[in-house]
Formats: structure tokens, sequence, C-alpha cells
């Protein structure tokens, strides 16, 4: 019916009613994927998941950049050294401009990288720097221990090089980018060109960042012509965007991930664990619910080879919680034990449009071998994993942010990580971990992520639903947007319309 009404409202829209925009100086991106509940609005790349906002919309730039493939090139850096385990020197590139017309040296590099480690929850632990020299455009910095994927981490959004004797003044910094903030809200970004841009003269004079939640309000925008390019479309709508419209799409690493919240006495239970493991049907969520714009995932990672997870298998997962005491003796259709129904409560949140589609689906999944769901589903789930009032807590992360895999390790599975929402400890973790963040070469890197990956899998830590395939939906009149593995580099000096 929801998307009947879509159609007849399209139509009616297409007839003459819409507010097609004639401005083809003005770019207006319509996404889901800024707001409060992804602590990303603001352009600080120093405060909490803001540098997603930098990076994404062209404000600030990093040291190093991931190409389509996800391998590192040099950015605003030119080159760099491994002068020896613990140190690396960067050559900064000649004749870029913050976009207050400060040059770009070391110097200011090293200013913003010291403040960045003094104010950021998950900085320091990546970095470990132990000192910065700065000498004309030539930057060394040298780690307190061995750092293998330092540069990765200097290409996170959080690494974005802005001006910090600038300040920051309403939310907005000085970067070196296509495009500088003129406003920030908690819900709209709006830019004008960076005229002293280094990388090609921006060809848009204003662009306009909506953050729209509800998914239904920005089909609407999107067809009534309010926007010019959308992301975070609804499923269902999808189909709506043929003729005059053109999708970008790629895999990335968003992984939609369920953790089992460790302290629940219930779930302390490896087999429990693993009974609902069993039950989560990824395959239908995937090509139902999500309309095949996701793929059904092992571990964290995509294509990961080598790992393996429990299949799903509702006839397996009873018997398992038969053999941990749990059977549904008064017929209630809910399996219990002394006395006590298996009732657990699910975390998750709306502002991405999967995680409430997921929630549905895992709680009728789980209904089928007896246990009771009750689903929280809200964008105040901060106050909720502090109180630790959960005890499942469903997510969607992005992986490999940095094209490493110990990102995702050090922020969501060390027991120290602020994103272990499960209070999961691993002895074996732990050491696997040191191993990997003192280990140089890819392949060996490679071999201990998968290591450490099917260790979260033989513990049932987490539940790894589906990887997500990102969708840029735009008019057919937009050039130079395109949809990237990372997740990041959508507002270019590219973008035309």
């Amino acid at each position: 019916m929801k998307k009947f009404l879509l159609i007849i409202c399209a139509a009616l829209l297409m007839a003459g009613c819409g507010n097609e925009t004639s401005d083809s100086k003005t770019f207006t991106f319509g996404t889901v994927a800024y707001g409060t509940a992804m602590e990303n609005v603001g352009t600080d790349p120093h405060e909490s998941y803001s540098g997603w906002s930098t990076l994404r919309y062209g404000i600030g730039e990093t040291l190093f950049k991931f190409n389509e493939r996800m391998e590192l090139e040099p950015w605003l850096a030119e080159s760099f050294e491994q002068v020896d385990d613990y140190t690396v020197r960067i050559k900064i590139r000649d004749g870029v401009q913050f976009s207050n017309a400060k040059p770009l040296d070391a110097q200011a590099v090293k200013a913003c990288l010291y403040n960045l480690i003094s104010v950021h929850d998950r900085a320091p632990f990546d970095l470990k720097i132990a000192g910065i020299e700065a000498d004309g455009q030539t930057l060394t910095i040298k780690s307190a221990e061995k750092v293998p994927s330092l540069l990765n981490y200097l290409s996170d959004p959080y690494a974005c090089i802005v001006d910090v004797t600038a300040g920051v003044h309403d939310g907005i910094v000085v970067g070196t980018g296509a495009y500088k903030a003129i406003k920030v809200t908690d819900t709209l970004i709006e830019l004008v060109p960076n005229e002293i841009y280094w990388n090609g003269k921006p060809k848009l004079k204003r662009v306009i960042v909506k953050g729209i939640a509800d998914g239904d309000t920005l089909t609407m925008a999107m067809l009534n012509g309010e926007l010019d390019a959308a992301q975070g479309l609804p499923y269902s709508s999808m189909d709506l965007f043929g003729d005059g419209y053109k999708i970008s799409q790629a895999d990335t690493s968003r992984v939609y991930q369920i953790a089992f919240n460790f302290n629940t006495p219930a779930l302390q239970d490896i087999k429990v664990r693993r009974a609902i493991s069993m039950a989560v049907d990824k395959e239908g969520f995937c090509n139902v619910l999500l309309n095949g714009n996701g793929t059904p995932a092992v571990g964290a990672f995509p294509a990961m080879s080598g790992v393996h997870a429990e299949p799903y298998d509702p006839d397996g997962a009873r018997k398992l919680l038969a053999q941990a005491g749990w059977s549904d003796s008064d017929g209630d259709g809910y399996v219990d034990r002394d006395g006590k129904n298996l009732e657990l409560n699910y975390l998750t949140y709306t502002s991405r449009q999967e995680l409430p589609l997921l929630a549905e689906n895992v709680q009728a999944t789980l209904k089928t071998i007896g246990v009771k769901l009750n689903v929280n589903a809200t964008d105040n789930y901060k106050t909720f994993l502090r109180d630790g009032n959960y005890d499942l807590f469903a997510k969607a992360v992005v992986t490999a942010p940095t094209g490493d895999g110990e990102y995702y390790f050090t922020s969501h599975i060390h027991p120290d990580a602020t994103d272990n929402a499960g209070h999961y400890h691993s002895d074996a973790i732990l050491a696997l971990g040191n191993e990997l963040h003192n280990t140089f070469g890819a392949d060996k890197r490679a071999d201990l992520v998968r290591r450490m990956t099917q260790q979260v899998l033989d513990d049932c830590a987490i539940i790894y639903v589906a990887h997500l395939r990102m969708s840029l939906v735009m008019k057919s009149n937009v050039q130079g947007f395109t949809a990237h593995p990372s997740d990041y580099y959508e507002i270019t000096a590219a973008l035309s319309k």
C-alpha cells in the first residue's frame, strides 16, 4: 500500500505539482547518513564521528586516501618513507592552502594531529603517537610502539587536516577541501566553493546537504524535484527511479551486526548464543527486506575466505536450547526454565532504515524457536547502552574505513574498545590483536584478521547479518557523483549539473 501511494503521489507531482529546481549551479543532496544519531553532526573531525561529514562533503581532506580498490594513495601527502618500525617521514604536498588562504605545511599538520590526539576518543589508541617533528613540508611521526597501519589510520575521517588555529565556530572548521561550510545545523550543511582549492575548480556555486531521517519523506523530496540526489532511499521505493534518474552503487564494508550482551545471565551460555545465531535468516533478510541490496555476511568483512559462521538452522537451534535447559513447559510458544520465559530486550536505532527491518526479521525468526524478543528501536539508544538496559544491540558499522581490519577490532572487539557494546572479553583476541598491531606485511596481517574474525564467531559474540550495497540516486543531469566502497568522498570538485 505504501509503495502504491508513493506511485500515485509521484504521478501527481510529475503532472505539474513539483518544484523542480532550476538553478544549475546549486546541488541539493538528501541523505539519511547525517544526523545526531550517527554522531556526525557538524564538521569538526576531532569530535566523535563528525569527520565523516568533513570528508564526505568535500570540506576536509586526509594525508592519504583510498582508491576504488581500497588501496592507499597520497592525497595531501606527496610521498612517504618508512624510516623504521617506529618512524615514518611524510612529504606534505606543495601549493595547498586552507580555505582561509593559510598555507598547508608540516607545522599545520603537526598542530592538527596533536589537537586530534588530545581530544578524540579513538585516535590516541589507534595512532600511538609519541612525537611529531615539522620542518617545512616534511613531517616526521614517531610512534610509541609499532603501528603498521599508521597510514591507514591517517586516512580515517578523524584525520582530516584542518586549521586548528582558526578554531571551530558554529560547527564550522577550516579545511583544504573543494568546498567550505557557511552554515551547519543538526539537519543541514550549506557549502560554497573554496575558490583557492588546489586540485581543480569546483563547478557548483552552492551545495546543500540535508539530513532526512524518514525514508518516505526522502523519497517524495527526490520525486518532486527538491533534491538533485539522495542516499539511503527505502528499498521499496527504488523502482520509482527509472527514466530521468541515474544510480551509482558500490559494495561496502558496512555490516549489520548484532552484539550479545555478556552481562545478561542467559546469554553467558554459549549454547543459547549459538542457538540465536542459528535462528537468524540472513538470506531472507537480504533478498526480501533489503530487496537484493545486501549480501549475507559470514564475518565482519565482505568476501573474506577461510571463516565460517553458524548456518541458518532453526531445528538445530531448538535442540541447542533444549540442551541448555530451555523448553516450552507450559505450551505458550516460548521456551522457559525455572518458571521464566527466555525473554530478551533487543536495542537498535531507526536512523538507518535497514535496522528496524532487521529487528522485525529477528523478532519473527526467534519466535519460531521459542525466544521472546522485545524490540526497542530508538535514536536515543545511547541512554539504554549507558544504563545496560539491553540484551542484544544491533547496529550498522563500517568495519574497514581505513582499509585495514585492525580498526574494527580496536574499536568494537577489544575489551577496552569504545564500541564494545557486548562487554565481550577474549584472551585469544587480546593476544592476536597484540600480534596484529606489531605485524608488518599485508598477507600476514590479513591472516591475523581472519583468525581474529573466526575467534569472534567461535565465541558467538556477534551475529554478522549482512553487508550493504550503497546506492546514490540522482537526476540524469548530475555528473561526477559516485558511490565509493569506503562510503567517503561524495562531494568533490568534479561534481556538476
